[in-house]
């Protein structure tokens, strides 16, 4: 989940203005932890499946060796393509397991952020908000929600690929345990935590960048906040590509592209699927995808936001309603 800090926003009715040192983009104080999770779960959910058919162009495009039928010039060519040739709902295989994952990975992600952002810039910077205690929560938070995440784009991504063996997902589970050992399902970990640390710095930073421009009163305006995470998730997104395109490559094992370097058995650790990248498709390979990477980019984290947003706004006012005298 790629999501940063912003800056107050007005109180809710019935509750008081927020302190100086609290975030619009984090929950309120009085939000329980029910309501981070279940507001995280929803935006996460929405934030992967929504924008999915543009997900599966991207992985595909990411195949170092594509099958000469699945080769796409533009995202909008490959999913007309996958649809006129192999069905209307080829593009949504495995978006199940993606909801699957997204729902307790985002809740987790979130209920970790909140907690310790508070609990940390308590210490840092006692009353107020700690852009260094606000990174290291983000980082311990991705810790959980990628361990949780990383499982379901390996099954999601196999199933995403052209000719694909796998009919259902818990066809691939099956088949990859059995062949390939648990392991198999991390063999990305590592490369997942390396691209999200960048992710989140490049993001924050463009984030602020546009603030300044757009909105240099740091005022609550939601159209500034969407506006601005979707052009920093856009430039998050294409500077880590390369990365992307090594955790693809380790996620999907593609035979062909394997073989025709000599690799056999199975490839993992991420300095071999530099290496690897590089012997296919040269410095042009770490950016393979690059256009649906932003494509899907772009729109994902604006819904994240918007639907994060409406549902903290709408559970606390609920519980606020209820605590109410009549």
């Amino acid at each position: 989940m790629e999501l940063s800090c912003g800056r107050p926003a007005a109180a809710l009715p019935g509750m008081e203005a927020e302190s100086p040192g609290e975030d619009y983009e984090s929950l309120p104080t009085s939000a329980s932890l029910s309501t981070h999770m279940t507001a995280g779960a929803v935006a996460g959910i929405l934030e992967h499946t929504v924008m999915y058919p543009v997900d599966s162009v991207k992985t595909r495009m990411q195949s170092l060796q594509p099958d000469p039928k699945a080769q796409y010039k533009s995202v909008y060519q490959a999913l007309k393509k996958i649809i006129h040739t192999e069905g209307f709902w080829r593009p949504l295989r495995g978006i199940n397991v993606t909801m699957l994952g997204a729902g307790p990975a985002h809740a987790m992600y979130f209920a970790c952020y909140e907690k310790m952002k508070r609990t940390l810039s308590d210490i840092i910077h006692h009353g107020g908000n700690s852009h260094l205690a606000n990174g290291i929560a983000g980082s311990m938070a991705t810790l959980l929600h990628d361990a949780v995440m990383n499982p379901a784009e390996v099954v999601k991504q196999r199933m995403q690929m052209y000719n694909s063996p796998y009919k259902t997902v818990l066809e691939c589970i099956r088949t990859v345990h059995r062949t390939e050992g648990l392991g198999a399902f991390y063999r990305s970990y590592t490369t997942q935590l390396t691209m999200n640390v960048p992710f989140q710095a490049i993001h924050f930073i463009t984030y602020e960048f546009m603030q300044e421009q757009i909105n240099p009163r740091r005022e609550y305006n939601p159209r500034s906040h969407i506006l601005s995470g979707a052009i920093a998730g856009a430039v998050a997104a294409a500077a880590t590509t390369p990365l992307d395109v090594c955790k693809t490559l380790l996620n999907t094992q593609e035979n062909m592209a394997l073989s025709s370097v000599n690799i056999s058995g199975h490839l993992s650790g991420m300095a071999n699927a530099f290496r690897t990248v590089y012997q296919l498709g040269g410095i042009p390979g770490y950016f393979r995808g690059v256009q649906a990477r932003v494509i899907y980019q772009m729109p994902s984290t604006a819904i994240a936001w918007s639907v994060y947003e409406f549902f903290k706004y709408f559970l606390t006012k609920h519980k606020l309603e209820k605590r109410a005298p009549y």
